[in-house]
């Protein structure tokens, strides 16, 4: 199978209720002020996998600050999921400094169908990683349920982009190793986490953590495709797009450009979020 792990939907009232969403949320705010910022529903996305010839996207969240959208967000997630069984599988959003009320919305999501947690944004949502009394509870609760918890990263260096952040390597490493037990995702490639991997500490960490490669052709050379799996493992690669910011056939042709072996090839555009994810291929029809 083929597997976008990072894509983004959003209810298609969301187009109509842009100008009150900017008002009411801190996240939609930093991420769609601009004119160029595209709102995508599920059927955008289905038409983006098929034109890639993908089988199945990990649909996001945002990190949203307010509890209304958020709920009418991740109940979007969840019906478009039930709308395309198999092609869509639905993550869900909270801001962990909600405490009781985040908690309370993963347990309805996880009930409904959720696989994991995110998209987080700490710097829109106000909350620190490495914020134990913050994180601990969320993080307890995704072990519990075994879902996955993913979280925007961002590079410490190099430009500035809407949304980028303060979710650095520095941040996510100690994130990571407070939560062991729980699998974390760390989008754009962890803002470069993997080349510090040459240290030994680091290198453990990633051991039980991923990185995905969203938007990876606005970020880096192609040449990470073939450098960061060398330092962390493809086993610990996730191939993503951050639909609809970007397609997923321009970061699905850097990566088979990169010169990998077809089994690490496969974990990364695959393989891996089955395992990460438990899900089977589907089997054949029997004639």
């Amino acid at each position: 199978m083929l597997i976008d792990f990072h894509t983004h939907i959003l209810p298609p009232a969301f187009r109509r209720q842009r100008d009150r969403l900017l008002e009411r949320d801190a996240t939609f705010r930093a991420l769609f002020s601009g004119p160029r910022a595209i709102i995508a529903t599920a059927e955008d996305l289905i038409a983006t996998l098929d034109e890639a010839g993908l089988d199945a996207a990990v649909a996001l969240g945002y990190g949203w600050t307010d509890a209304a959208v958020a709920r009418e967000s991740n109940d979007y997630l969840l019906q478009s999921a039930a709308g395309y069984p198999g092609r869509i599988i639905p993550f869900c959003c909270v801001n962990p400094a909600w405490g009781e009320a985040a908690l309370r919305e993963v347990e309805r999501c996880a009930g409904l169908g959720a696989r994991g947690i995110g998209e987080l944004h700490p710097d829109t949502q106000g909350f620190m990683l490495a914020d134990v009394s913050v994180m601990g509870p969320l993080m307890e609760l995704a072990r519990a349920h075994r879902l996955v918890v993913l979280t925007h990263a961002s590079e410490p260096v190099g430009h500035v982009y809407p949304g980028k952040g303060s979710a650095t390597p520095g941040v996510l490493l100690p994130f990571i190793q407070q939560h062991p037990g729980t699998p974390i995702v760390c989008a754009h490639w962890g803002g470069g986490l993997p080349f510090y991997a040459l240290m030994p500490e680091v290198r453990q960490a990633l051991s039980a953590a991923y990185v995905d490669t969203a938007v990876s052709p606005f970020l880096y050379d192609q040449a990470v495709f073939s450098l960061a799996p060398k330092l962390i493992g493809a086993d610990h690669v996730l191939f993503g797009s951050d639909f609809p910011l970007l397609k997923p056939s321009r970061v699905l042709a850097q990566a088979r450009a990169a010169g990998l072996t077809n089994a690490d090839l496969q974990a990364i555009l695959g393989g891996n979020a089955q395992r990460l994810l438990g899900i089977v291929d589907p089997q054949p029809p029997i004639h």
